[in-house]
């Protein structure tokens, strides 16, 4: 048997030690003053135990309960635990486009609901949040804490829309930098698409690194215009408003990448959808093997006497006579 927090003996055993010091000498100090006859005399109480009878069982219970704050456990020697679920990086996508209002509230609002399904359909898994548009970056580093993890894109508003073009290639540079040592590596994206050019290294980057792809694709093929900061249509350079509109393409580049995509609807059918491709693909996969402690605990042992003996040292206060 041995202590794990040893620490806690020897921080107590000082004031342990100067409480029954001053325990001992208050006793002697009133016996050197009154005669014992006297001293009964002049006590205000029916004693039903004897103060030192009472104050060893007072002392015998902090012992005790320093003895359970140490916790005492019997090791039982190292046991391999093998940790079930994948290990994903989820990107949101906070580009200009993701301000249109062709699903409600807007993509971006909608998009954040997806990811949060996402999160609640993927409980045991570890999972790392990325914000991209322009320049990617860490929203969340890989946990298996979701409900931080929907605390964090809860945070991300339209503050944080970026009017410039979608870089793919530096979300696909970065993703690779982070499942660099992930096995597999997969990567989910919650996007409208972006355009065809910013796509078109995006495929390449994936499968040079062995990144497979999921998207959740946000948005309608009948689009809607580009809103700036104040909520107003955004126009182009000739004068016309521009259209945004939901590009599928991204969707193919993931098909041809390992993965697959879903359109995201009202409901929670097509997270499920997306959860089963995933979950069907890589069954059975590992995040790894970890080396736990085994161990009996006996820490209620000490704990329950110490409480017992401590409502007894209590119980046991002298009663007030009665004239």
């Amino acid at each position: 048997m041995h202590f794990i927090y040893i620490e806690w003996l020897w921080a107590l055993l000082l004031p342990l030690l100067l409480f029954g010091f001053l325990l001992s000498k208050h006793q002697r100090s009133l016996g050197s003053i009154f005669d014992k006859e006297v001293l009964k005399r002049l006590s205000a109480t029916d004693e039903s135990m004897s103060m030192k009878l009472r104050n060893s069982l007072f002392l015998l219970a902090i012992v005790l309960i320093i003895l359970a704050l140490a916790r005492p456990v019997v090791a039982k020697g190292d046991k391999k635990v093998e940790v079930e679920g994948l290990t994903l990086l989820s990107a949101l996508d906070i580009s200009g486009s993701m301000r249109s209002t062709d699903v409600y509230p807007n993509r971006l609002a909608f998009a954040k609901q997806k990811m949060s399904m996402f999160f609640d359909a993927m409980p045991s898994d570890e999972i790392g949040v990325l914000a991209f548009a322009y320049s990617p970056f860490v929203l969340a580093p890989f946990s298996t804490d979701k409900e931080t993890l929907k605390m964090m894109i809860e945070g991300v508003d339209d503050s944080y829309i970026n009017m410039g073009s979608t870089d793919f290639s530096a979300l696909g540079a970065l993703a690779s930098t982070l499942l660099e040592e992930k096995a597999p590596k997969v990567l989910v994206l919650f996007s409208d698409g972006g355009d065809e050019e910013a796509i078109s290294g995006f495929a390449s980057i994936l499968k040079e690194n062995e990144i497979d792809l999921y998207v959740v694709l946000v948005g309608t093929l009948k689009g809607a215009p580009v809103l700036d900061a104040e909520g107003k249509p955004f126009s182009q350079k000739d004068g016309t408003i521009a259209i945004t509109q939901r590009n599928d393409a991204l969707g193919e580049v993931a098909k041809a990448n390992g993965g697959a995509f879903v359109v995201a609807s009202n409901g929670k059918a097509d997270i499920a959808q997306l959860v089963s491709v995933i979950r069907s693909k890589y069954k059975n996969q590992q995040q790894g093997e970890v080396m736990v402690k085994e161990r009996i605990e006996y820490f209620y042992i000490p704990l329950g006497l110490g409480l017992l003996f401590l409502l007894m040292s209590f119980a046991s206060l002298p009663r007030r006579r009665t004239l």
